[in-house]
């Protein structure tokens, strides 16, 4: 019987935990995972009982990216059928990307090409002090392609034309003052410092959260005109008027806890 490729568990609060589970080869990915994660993503986001979803991994490393026999065997296939496996790890990331709940990735050990485009669809990622990171795609003759657009938009398109062509390995720290990390912690204190950021997820309504990210997306790198400004007061008139935005409103006004605070 085969290995599972990750584990989901959602707990008590709401986070659902999925942790990758293959160690044993730094928790690379193949199209069997791919496939697997997506529906899982896709599962998640629709399903109410979830505020948030956390990515990590067991092991010294977080994750490898590709996994190289895979990579292997799909170089021996026609471009039809690699256009196909392309998309459908185009397809993951993005489902992560734009998953319609909180994300976050607890990064350890080693990132490599995917495992950073993980990172980088992640809405929040925090790694250990002793993380670090490599887009060594070139170094395979390869291109980080279907992570390319997350990527620089994390770190920038300056610090990818560094990176993507050097391949070279940058620390926690690096990646922190690109922008592709948020937070660098003790190796000890990643888990915590993921709760203690859940905690403050907790205090939002899951509602306006969806409609947040679909609000950065919707106004990123767009010119500041008519249009984007109609669009942004339409958004905020439909939130006002929004059963959630009435009850946080009326929580704040009374000095209660709206229904979604969680301890």
């Amino acid at each position: 019987m085969q290995k599972p490729f990750f584990m989901e568990e959602i707990d008590e609060t709401g986070v659902a935990w999925i942790t990758l589970t293959r160690p044993e080869v730094h928790n690379a990915f193949n199209d069997t995972l791919i496939a697997e994660l997506t529906v899982v993503l896709n599962g998640l986001g629709t399903d109410k009982r979830v505020r948030a979803v956390v990515l990590r991994s067991q092991g010294r490393n977080f994750s490898a990216g590709a996994d190289l026999n895979w990579m292997q065997r799909m170089a021996g296939n026609s471009e039809d059928e690699n256009l196909a496996d392309a998309r459908a790890l185009a397809g993951l990331m993005r489902t992560l990307n734009e998953l319609p709940k909180p994300t976050m990735a607890l990064v350890q050990g080693r990132a490599l090409g995917g495992g950073v485009g993980l990172a980088a669809c992640c809405d929040i990622s925090v790694a250990a002090e002793t993380a670090n990171f490599t887009l060594s795609e070139v170094k395979l003759g390869l291109i980080p392609a279907v992570i390319a657009p997350y990527v620089i938009a994390a770190m920038g398109e300056r610090a990818a034309r560094r990176y993507f062509l050097t391949a070279e390995t940058f620390s926690a720290q690096e990646a922190q003052a690109l922008g592709l990390i948020h937070s660098v912690v003790p190796d000890e204190a990643l888990e915590d410092a993921g709760k203690k950021i859940l905690r403050a997820l907790f205090k939002g309504g899951p509602q306006a959260q969806a409609a947040a990210k679909e609000l950065i997306f919707a106004v990123a790198h767009r010119p500041i005109g008519d249009a984007l400004v109609e669009d942004t007061a339409a958004r905020i008139a439909r939130q006002r008027t929004a059963k959630e935005a009435r009850e946080g409103i009326a929580a704040f006004l009374a000095k209660t806890q709206a229904s979604w605070c969680r301890p």
